[in-house]
């Protein structure tokens, strides 16, 4: 696997970002013990001195719009590639694994327990072996309620007005305007 690389220029965060496979090496692992020390000293933060809670948040992100509110804990890789839109609501423990991009769009609402995962892994033994990884990103769409504990995989947009019910694995896209439960989820009402 030394050779994986060896006709490609490119450093393992520019494969990274590209979604193609990488290794996480040492300018990796920097970008994600930036994030996790800004994640800690924003929820030390929250509850003392919002203002000062909000500025850490600013650095931390790749953006966030006015009147959202995201509770700690908040766990990310590198939070950068995590954009948040306006009159979000996010509650305790959201865990998003923003290797690949991870945008929420305006008016979401985010229950306890909500993990976003980018990251995968090859299915080849060998190539897990060697460490490679990839991502692909997550689109949440304005206006979607994530109930308690949904996972979203990476690759999966799911369309505005939509609600993703507690505890689901969504695996796959889900359209605009429908309630999709389960695990895998499946779309189970249409709202409009």
């Amino acid at each position: 696997m030394s050779d994986l690389f060896a006709d490609d220029p490119r450093s393992n965060r520019e494969r990274m970002l590209a979604g193609d496979l990488y290794i996480a090496d040492a300018e990796l692992e920097a970008g994600t013990a930036r994030a996790a020390l800004l994640a800690h000293r924003y929820g030390q933060l929250y509850y003392t001195d919002q203002d000062e809670a909000r500025a850490v948040l600013g650095e931390l992100l790749g953006g966030i719009g006015e009147g959202s509110h995201i509770r700690p804990p908040l766990y990310v890789d590198y939070g950068v590639h995590l954009t948040v839109g306006s009159g979000v609501f996010v509650n305790f423990n959201l865990t998003a694994l923003d290797v690949a991009a991870i945008t929420i769009g305006d008016d979401v609402q985010i229950g306890p327990n909500v993990q976003l995962l980018t990251p995968t892994h090859p299915l080849d033994p060998e190539q897990r072996r060697a460490k490679l990884e990839a991502a692909a990103p997550i689109v949440i769409e304005d206006n979607v309620w994530l109930g308690g504990g949904a996972i979203v995989l990476a690759g999966v947009t799911i369309g505005r007005d939509s609600v993703i019910g507690a505890g689901s694995v969504v695996t796959r896209d889900v359209p605009a305007g429908v309630v999709a439960v389960g695990n895998p989820a499946r779309v189970i009402r249409t709202l409009h």
